[in-house]
């Protein structure tokens, strides 16, 4: 589209943001809001897949099927800011769910953490990965670490569980939340960087930034940014 000069207008985009955790969307809407309030979000929540995983303690077919069904249900919507035109899931413990994904669908689907994983392995080699969500540590650090291979870049990982954050989050308390991860991230090794990997962490990040001389990379800003760069890129 262009207008009257001439110069090429970008129009609105449309993203679907898939939660497993109710406590992902807020961050999520926030960076939107602050980074690219020109899109139109939509969101998509199943506060079961985060529980069933932890029962089932692994990925198991029928859940790789939901995610599929919860993928293709949000690319075929349409309606404000025409059709959906990229995806982001915000739940980081199911990265095989969401690589098999990318392969079913042309638009762009991003893993939550694959941006800020990028941004920490040009940042350093010692990177320090914090959740609060036990089982996603494992399929973090795998990820992290195939990331960092396919470049070609050795790395240590120092991963961190912040144990109770979470759930004092989901009640409602993030000054208890906060007051955890702050607390965990007392005594670190010495590392480059820090991520927090996941969404929900974002509401550390500010005060973790006043408490530490290191980078502090949020799952959001970077895929928000990431998303932005690759979805609707600015051309005048």
């Amino acid at each position: 589209m262009c207008n009257i000069e001439g110069n090429i207008v970008a129009t609105q985009p449309r993203i679907a943001l898939i939660h497993a955790l109710e406590e992902s969307i807020a961050p999520a809407r926030e960076i939107f809001a602050q980074e690219w309030p020109e899109a139109f979000c939509f969101d998509l929540l199943d506060t079961s897949l985060a529980i069933d995983l932890a029962e089932a303690g692994t990925l198991d077919d029928n859940m790789m099927q939901r995610f599929s069904d919860l993928a293709d249900y949000a690319a075929r919507t349409t309606g404000k800011a025409d059709k959906t035109d990229a995806i982001l899931f915000t739940c980081s413990a199911f990265g095989p769910a969401i690589d098999a994904v990318k392969g079913q669908l042309s638009i762009p689907v991003l893993r939550p953490n694959e941006s800020a994983f990028a941004e920490a392995i040009a940042m350093g080699s010692r990177i320090g990965l914090m959740v609060t969500f036990g089982p996603s540590l494992p399929a973090l650090k795998a990820e992290l670490e195939a990331m960092a291979a396919e470049q070609g870049k050795a790395i240590s990982i120092y991963p961190i569980l912040v144990e109770g954050a979470l759930a004092a989050l989901k009640n409602g308390d993030a000054n208890t939340h906060n007051r955890l991860v702050a607390e965990a991230c007392s005594q670190l090794p010495d590392i480059d960087v820090l991520v927090l990997g996941q969404f929900s962490l974002a509401k550390a990040a500010p005060s973790l930034r006043e408490q530490l001389t290191l980078p502090v990379l949020t799952t959001p800003q970077s895929a928000v940014n990431a998303l932005r760069a690759r979805t609707y890129p600015i051309i005048r």
